[in-house]
């Protein structure tokens, strides 16, 4: 039985309403994508619309397939009926990147927009690294600052409709919004979205 009109949601700071219930994509160790696929329209008919990805996680594209599916045998009329979030990587985490990595989420994911964009984690590495855990000579100074701008960028031309941050502690969420002319909607830590405006945003993985 869907349970789709029984998950309440929450208005972000920007505006938009997000469902607080997500489904996470992410798979330690990485999975069959025909699995993955398979998941996101099960979850889809019994009524999740919150779906949550990474570049890290190798699913972008995977999940934009399971999109295109469950529209196909109708579950869903179009990409709009979801909510898809995904996240700027820790070697992407520099300002002259951050615009190509969501369009390259974008065309993973087979859309025109994200509606939450979230910095991954408060570090930045050397591009190109991807693997996970990172080495510890692969670490670069973060210019939150300037990533930061680039984020805003991205909302402001349409690519995404949020912006946010990923497991930011209550002194750097403090000091990104000292300067940010746009708020973080979203802080997401572990299993958790914790909203700029309220409440708490589960994301079952």
């Amino acid at each position: 039985m869907a349970f789709q009109s029984t998950v309440p949601e929450v208005t972000l700071s920007s505006g938009q309403k997000m469902p607080v219930l997500g489904l996470g994509t992410a798979t330690f160790p990485i999975v069959a994508s025909e699995i993955v696929v398979q998941a996101v329209v099960q979850a889809i008919e019994l009524g999740y619309r919150h779906f949550d990805t990474a570049s890290l996680y190798q699913t972008e594209s995977t999940l934009g397939d399971a999109i295109q599916e469950a529209i196909r045998v109708g579950l869903i009329k179009s990409r709009e009926e979801v909510f898809l979030t995904s996240k700027l990587w820790c070697s992407d985490a520099h300002p002259h990147l951050v615009a190509p990595a969501l369009q390259t989420a974008l065309r993973n994911l087979k859309t025109e927009y994200l509606d939450l964009f979230l910095i991954h984690w408060p570090l930045s590495m050397k591009h190109g690294i991807i693997e996970y855990p990172p080495k510890p000579e692969d670490f670069l100074p973060l210019d939150i600052k300037s990533v930061w701008a680039e984020m805003e960028e991205c909302q402001r031309q349409g690519l995404t409709k949020s912006i946010g941050v990923s497991n930011f502690s209550c002194k750097k969420l403090g000091d990104l919004l000292a300067f940010a002319t746009i708020p973080p909607a979203v802080n997401q830590v572990i299993l958790f979205f914790f909203s700029s405006t309220k409440g708490i945003i589960v994301s079952c993985r």
